[in-house]
């Protein structure tokens, strides 16, 4: 199959997806300005595409077999490359349209259906944030694509997110009544009758990804997989609750998005160097202080509803000024890494800026934080261009 015909695979599917899902959750007169956003968002995409793509291919990263592409390019980047973010773009906004078009139809409060409150509930903008550990821990390391690569990229992307988010979600519901942020793109308000179907969901899409990556290496992997699905049932499940227990609950989220990586070394067979163990301990603390700094923003409900954190403990003021510390250090730490990991040490920088304005804050006005952590989630993605730019230096400086 040549990679044309698999560009148009994806097309093809994700045209029909597209059309499908805004045509069902485009309220009246938003059919033209979506495609004219999805329009622009290509467009975007297409420079960034055709800019980074280039730059890859000219440092030798990867190649395409000549014979399975058209041999039409833009810069060096060969034109099949641009079907997947068309592909993206076309069908995921549509997507998106159409699960919160169902929530803001009157079905605010009782929506029907698993499939649309489970997506909600996984949170599909933060799915990166545990994918990409594990890629490029895998890809760094053993410098090929292979089999276990692509479906522990595929099961850290969706069906971990679907059970760490939803299994939250489902036991947090009391809670999130009382939680005005809860609803949309930071939480889902699973209704009592999906509970059960919810919890189900996460062990039928977790537990033969657990099984294939299990088997897929060895001990080592083991005790890393075992300790990641641990700390995911952990942190939210009746009896454990870990998130009710002040810094265990800031260690445990933490593990959520190191642990992902720690089984991408575990599977590549890594050597573990004073050099990667500083890398994760920062990676870690980082973890860490954005667990703890979104706590902040809960502290009412969460003491309305009884429930324990880092910050009803301690309080918002201190638990800002540990958020504050903590990225520091973990910055800190990145300066004594082999280089150019150095270079990942200004990506504390955004994090700091962001949280120190609240330096002040109070458990009254606790709240207001909110808006320095929507920003915090899309800085993710700022930083996670960063990291790439340095992943694809270390991979040249190494070649």
């Amino acid at each position: 199959m040549t990679y044309l015909w698999l560009a148009l695979a994806f097309i093809a599917a994700a045209v029909v997806a597209g059309l499908a899902f805004a045509r069902l959750g485009a309220r009246h007169g938003e059919t033209a300005k979506h495609w004219k956003a999805v329009g622009i968002a290509f467009a975007a995409l297409a420079v960034l595409t055709a800019v980074f793509d280039s730059v890859m291919i000219g440092m030798e990263l990867f190649h395409y077999d000549p014979s399975h592409i058209l041999g039409l390019k833009v810069g060096l980047a060969p034109l099949e490359d641009f079907a997947y973010p068309l592909a993206g773009v076309v069908a995921l906004p549509g997507l998106w349209m159409w699960l919160t078009r169902r929530r803001g139809a009157g079905a605010k409060s009782n929506l029907k259906g698993l499939v649309p409150q489970a997506v909600l509930a996984s949170r599909p903008v933060s799915w990166i944030n545990t994918a990409y550990p594990f890629a490029a821990a895998m890809l760094l390391t053993t410098r090929e694509i292979d089999w276990v690569l692509i479906v522990g990229t595929f099961y850290f992307l969706i069906p971990y997110n679907l059970a760490m988010y939803g299994i939250n979600d489902v036991f947090d519901y009391e809670s999130d009544l009382k939680n005005p942020r809860k609803g949309g793109i930071e939480g889902a308000l699973l209704q009592p009758h999906l509970h059960r179907p919810m919890l189900w969901l996460a062990v039928i899409t977790n537990v033969p990804f657990l099984l294939v990556l299990a088997f897929a290496g060895g001990p080592t992997t083991w005790l890393a997989v075992g300790v990641s699905a641990f700390a995911v049932a952990a942190y939210s499940v009746a009896g454990l609750r870990f998130k009710e227990r002040p810094v265990l609950d800031s260690l445990t989220s933490s593990t959520h998005f190191v642990s992902p990586a720690v089984v991408g070394l575990a599977l590549a067979g890594a050597d573990v160097t004073p050099g990667l163990l500083i890398l994760l301990a920062a990676f870690f603390l980082w973890g860490m202080a954005a667990h703890a700094f979104g706590a902040v923003q809960d502290i009412e409900p969460d003491r309305q509803a009884g429930i324990g954190s880092i910050a009803t403990v301690i309080g918002a003021r201190r638990t800002v000024r540990l958020a504050v510390v903590l990225w520091l250090v973990a910055g800190l730490a990145m300066l004594a890494t082999p280089w150019p990991g150095p270079l990942a040490a200004i990506i504390a920088v955004p994090y700091i800026a962001n949280c120190a304005p609240y330096w002040n804050v109070t458990d009254t006005t606790a709240a207001r934080t909110n808006v320095a952590w929507r920003r915090f989630i899309w800085l993710n993605y700022g930083s996670g261009f960063l990291v790439t730019l340095i992943f694809i230096l270390q991979w040249s400086l190494t070649s």
